[in-house]
């Protein structure tokens, strides 16, 4: 079975989501539900919080299903 990659972007990062990888805690959504948004798609809005904000909330996802890129540089983090 393929696993597919969703990305969002805006003009500083890029988040990349690995449904396959999430266990469901709902971390993201519960913590910064302005950004992670389970009843609308897309389900993940850049633009609804600061940079800095997203990387730390992304940095608490407890399977690594949610990572992140700099636009920039292309260094990839987590």
């Amino acid at each position: 079975m393929d696993s597919y990659t969703n990305e969002f972007s805006n003009d500083e990062i890029t988040v990349t989501y690995e449904p396959c990888i999430c266990i469901h805690a709902e971390k993201c959504a519960k913590e910064l539900s302005s950004v992670f948004r389970t009843s609308i798609i897309p389900w993940i809005n850049l633009d609804n919080a600061e940079t800095n904000t997203v990387i730390n909330q992304i940095r608490k996802c407890p399977s690594g299903a949610l990572k992140y890129r700099n636009n920039n540089n292309n260094k990839k983090a987590s």
